[in-house]
Formats: structure tokens, sequence, C-alpha cells
């Protein structure tokens, strides 16, 4: 160590004489200088530089002015050139070196342009980077390491050094191809302005989301008037913190304004104060940086169960509803009853006789037959004028008449249908399927839905689709207090049918005025609960039904945006349907390595930052958009119902 110690101060010592030298040259002395003593007592004798001969210096001169004079860096706005590729280089992306003094210039996410030796042109993202790097040294070299460790600073002149994700060869201004070649070593480096990386990830839109991380003021931002985004279906995915409902709730007053028709599935209550303007501190001093005044949504309307207590008791337009059992498919209600096979078989055999009572008991028309028998879908839709508590009568029927011992039972009915006609009905029940402890069983899952007395409710109507996919309208549903993830589903099962029937019919009317349909987006919160991964091999009705409405939306301005702390839980169905993506903070890796298969472009920088993502900040992944970019997700102007 000593010996090392004395040859860093032997260096030391000669850079600081070579310095003196230089610096007695520029000042033009004339004194010949045969040496620079350096020596400190008690040290070595400092080595000797002697000047180089006046003939010698006029020969370097005269060559350097023969070659074209002093090196002058070029002028045309270059920040960098490219560097030769390692083992380690990959095809797509190439490394950039930068002089120091543009070591801010191309900051994480910038857009570069990159003019290749062979006249071929490139644009590509800054997706690593910017390091500072010495000239000439490692960065863990020994003058370094050594300086640093003593309580010194060695500074030598440094560089900068970024990687570069080629998005494509550059035939027209801005527009890319896929690309045949790399660019060549020594390739000048040109920064895109603003102007020029608007145009060319495609972040312009009037439903601004954010900014780009990494710019000063580049908006990110969505056309709500382009059939490739909206109704491709979105996903808003992140752990809880996140700022998954700022970004909702941003994003509804955005399509609010757009002229969009929004409809909320709050199962938590969280959205519906939207009409009031913020008054969280967090989001009013970031909408003060950003020059906004906070803002309630305007045009929402608040609908609640029927007999359960609303969220917020003071939104001035809130209506109870009563959803409606004759609407919604038997086989999707059977599904997500979630019964055992053995309960299936009687909840079948209950909807056979609830089916032969409405017919043979003139419940139905002649008019509700005709349907019946020619244009009905029964995975799709319910039976006309069937409410819950028919087939609660037959269930309860049925096992009170094989529980009887002997004689005949006093059947307890609660459908005025039912009650006028005991007997009528007694007659058509079927009681060859024994095991009354399975009929029970039934009996009870139908009875604790039923006495909720939500659905076929005379004090409240059904909810008016028609008004929901009105332009600019906003619809919040709260589910918040149903107190039954079972009863959320079969509402949110009902209210999509309702929804796509509704905008098929809106669809349809605007095509033959000559205008432009009026785009709906159907935001369903805690989307795990509703489509769960777990269940689909015992849901595939629900499943089948959610994703033709996904694909029959697609072409009717009908989008879905699918929220959730729990993107694992989603069936890769469901994912699959998906082309926008609004990744918050994820920290679980198996649940990144999943989503990775169903979300393309996104770069391995990217999914790195993904556990780390501050509050607030988010990968956008839209079809509109160019590659993925992380962005600083704007404040939410409106109040936001804070759930403890």
């Amino acid at each position: 160590m000593e010996e090392e110690g004395a040859d860093l101060i032997r260096m030391g010592r000669l850079m600081r004489a070579r310095l003196h030298q230089k610096r007695q040259m520029e000042e033009g002395s004339s004194e010949p200088s045969t040496g620079v003593a350096v020596e400190e007592e008690g040290s070595a004798p400092a080595p000797v530089i002697r000047r180089l001969p006046a003939d010698s210096l006029a020969r370097l001169e005269e060559d350097r002015e023969a070659a074209g004079g002093a090196y002058t860096p070029p002028q045309d706005g270059r920040v960098g050139c490219t560097m030769f590729d390692t083992p380690a280089s990959n095809d797509d992306t190439v490394a950039v070196l930068l002089p120091r003094a543009h070591l801010g210039r191309l900051p994480s996410q910038a857009g570069v342009r990159i003019v290749s030796s062979d006249g071929r042109s490139y644009l590509g993202v800054v997706v690593a980077g910017p390091f500072a790097l010495p000239d000439g040294l490692r960065a863990d070299a020994a003058p370094i390491v050594a300086t640093a460790i003593r309580g010194g600073f060695f500074l030598p002149e440094y560089h900068g050094l970024v990687e570069v994700e080629i998005a494509g060869e550059e035939r027209q201004p801005l527009q890319v191809q896929p690309p045949r070649f790399r660019p060549l070593p020594n390739s000048p480096v040109y920064a895109l302005s603003e102007e020029e990386v608007r145009e060319f990830l495609k972040t312009g839109g009037n439903v601004r989301l954010g900014e780009a991380f990494g710019h000063e003021n580049l908006e990110v931002a969505f056309p709500a008037d382009r059939k490739d985004v909206l109704p491709r279906h979105t996903a808003v995915l992140g752990t809880t913190g996140g700022g998954k409902s700022t970004t909702v709730a941003n994003l509804v007053a955005q399509l609010q304004a757009a002229g969009t028709a929004v409809i909320v599935l709050d199962t938590e209550g969280e959205y519906t104060e939207m009409d009031q303007p913020t008054d969280d501190p967090t989001m009013l001093s970031i909408l003060q940086e950003q020059q906004r005044n906070p803002a309630g949504v305007p045009n929402t309307h608040l609908f609640f169960l029927v007999g359960r207590d609303c969220a917020n008791p003071r939104h001035p337009r809130r209506l109870p509803f009563s959803p409606q059992f004759s609407s919604l498919s038997p086989y999707t209600a059977l599904e997500i009853l979630d019964l055992n096979d053995a309960q299936e078989e009687r909840f079948q055999k209950a909807l056979d006789v609830t089916l032969k009572a409405l017919d043979e008991l003139d419940v139905w028309t002649d008019a509700d037959r005709q349907y019946v028998q020619g244009a009905l879908d029964d995975f799709d839709e319910g039976y006309p004028k069937m409410r819950l508590s028919h087939l609660y009568d037959v269930a309860r029927a049925t096992a009170d008449t094989l529980d009887a011992r002997s004689g005949k039972p006093n059947l307890m009915l609660r459908s005025p249908e039912f009650q006028r006609k005991p007997e009528e009905l007694a007659r058509l029940l079927d009681v060859t399927v024994k095991s009354v402890p399975s009929w029970r069983k039934l009996q009870g899952k139908l009875g604790r839905i039923e006495r909720l007395n939500l659905f076929d409710n005379p004090n409240a109507p059904p909810l008016d689709y028609s008004h929901m996919v009105e332009a600019g309208r906003v619809s919040i549903v709260d589910l918040s207090d149903s107190d039954s993830t079972l009863v959320n589903n079969l509402i949110i099962s009902d209210l999509l049918r309702g929804v796509q029937k509704a905008q098929d019919t809106a669809y349809e009317r605007a095509l033959l005025l000559g205008r432009d349909p009026t785009p709906v987006v159907v935001i369903i919160e805690e989307a795990h609960e509703f489509l769960s991964a777990g269940r689909i091999g015992k849901m595939p009705t629900l499943h089948q039904q959610v994703e033709r409405i996904a694909k029959r939306g697609r072409k009717r301005w009908l989008g879905l945006v699918f929220v959730t702390q729990l993107p694992q839980h989603l069936p890769d169905a469901i994912l699959g349907l998906v082309n926008n993506f609004v990744l918050h903070k994820i920290g679980d890796s198996n649940v990144i390595s999943r989503l990775r298969r169903s979300v393309g472009g996104v770069d391995d920088t990217l999914w790195a930052r993904l556990p780390r993502l501050s509050p607030g900040q988010a990968v956008v992944s839209l079809a509109s958009l160019s590659r993925p970019i992380l962005t600083v997700m704007d404040p939410a102007p409106c109040r936001l119902r804070m759930v403890r």
C-alpha cells in the first residue's frame, strides 16, 4: 500500500508539472524552462519536464494548418454519436455517447433521430441513462477510488452514455417502418423537439391522462373519437395506494368533457361525490402547479339500490333503482349463485316448473309465448315476467311437498300470481328428484337474495339504459351497500347486457340519421370480483356473455374499463380483449411476468420500474401511442370519497 501511495503522489506531481508548463506556454513566457520543480520538504525529487524545441512546435503547427486547422465540433445540433456494439448488444437498442455539455439533453424517454453514416435515418427513444462515465478510465479506476476513500476527490473529464431503443427506420419525416439495418458507429444523434416527439409518439388527443416522465411539457393524451382506442377496452391495474382511483376520476372528467357517455359501476362508493370539486390538499397543490382549477364533473346521475343506503345522500340527482330478474339470463344467475352439481340439477328443475307455471297459469300473454318460442335466447337474456320470487316459491314448495310426511302441505308462497292458484302450482311441481336437503340449500340461496327485496321491487323503477348512453352523461351506479358480491355480480351482468342493447339501438339510430354515434365507456371497479380466473371454469356462460359484449362493443363504440388491484385474478381471456393498459405500481414479480405476456411493446426498463413507481406514476400503453410511456398522471379535479 505504501508503494501504491508513493506512485499516486509521483503521478500527481507529474500532472501538476505538465499543467504548469502548459500555462507558461499559453502566457507566452520567453524564459527557457529546463524543468519545473515541485519538490516538497522530505519528498523525492520531482521529474524534470523539458520543453520541445521551437522548430518542432513550428512543424506541428504547419501540419495542423495543412490538415484544416484546429478541430471544432460540428455545429449542426447533434448531441452525441453512436458507439461500437459489444457482445452484450441486442438488435433493438444502440449505445449513444454524449459530450459532457450535452449530458442533460437526453433524459429518460427522450426522442432521438440517428442519421446513420450510410444515409439511413432512424427514430428511437432513450430507455436507459444518461450515465456519466470518465474519459479514458473505468469508473472504478484506482486513482478515482483511492482519492475518494481518503477524503479527496479526483474528477477527470467525463462523458455521457444512454441506451436508445430503435423504434424504426424513418422513411418520411417522423414516420417509421420496421428497421432493416442498424445505425453504424459514429453516426450523429439529434434530440427531437417536444413537437416532434408529440408527433412521433402520437401523444396528442382531447382526453389528457398526464405528462410524460422526463419531458418538460409533453402531455400524454388520446382522441376520444378514434375507434381504435376506447372501444378496444382498457385495464387500469395496480396495488392499493398506487393512484388508480385518481386516474379513473380524471378519466371520467376528461371523457365527460369530450362528450362520451360514462357509466361507473362503483362497488365502494368512491366516485359518488364526483359532482363536487376536490378538497384534497395534495390534489389542490398539483392542480395549482398545472394552473388548473378544481371542478366537479357536470351532468352526473347517481343510482343506488332500492331499500339500501346511498353513499352520497346529498347528490342532487340521485335515484333508487330495482333490477329486473326477467332481464337476466337464468344460466348466468345459476353460475353466479355458485351452486354445486346437485343444487344445479334442482335449479334446472325449478326453472322448468316456473316456466310451465308462467304459461299455464296465464301469467304470460300470447305475445310472451310467441317471443319465448321464437326470438328468445335464454343464454343471453331472461324470460318475460319471470321474477326471482317465482323461482323461490317453486324451490320452497317442492321442498315442503317432499318434506311432508303425510297429507297435503300448506304452501307458503310469496309471488301474487302463485298465491292466487296454489293448487295449480302444486300440480306442476316435479318431485321426482328427491333429497330434501339439496332443495333446502337451493331455497336458502335464492331466499337470501329474494329477502333483500332488491329485484322486482315495485317501489323503484329499473335502470333506464337509453338515457345512460346519452352524450356527456355520467351515470354512477352505487353498489356499496349491497352487502353481497353475489348481488353485485348479478346486477353488473344485467347492466352490461342492458347497456349493450341500448347502445345497439342508439348506434343504428345514429347511422340512420347520418351522424356519428356517441361513444360509451363502462368502468367496472373491483373487476376481479366479477370476473375471477379461479371460477372461470364454473362460469362459462357469464364469461362468454362478457366476451360477446366486448367483441360486439368494439363495433358499436362501447368500451369496457376493468379496474383492479388484483390483476392476477383476471382470466387470460379477458386480458386478451384489452388493448389499452394503465399500469400503476405492481410489486408482485409473478403478476408482472404474467402481464408481460399480455402487454406488448413495453421495454425491459419500464417493467423494471413498475415495482418502484411512486403514487401517481403509471406506464401507459394505448393503441393510439407509438410506444408505451412512463407518465405522471394528472390529479383528479373532482372529489373522491375516500373509503376507510
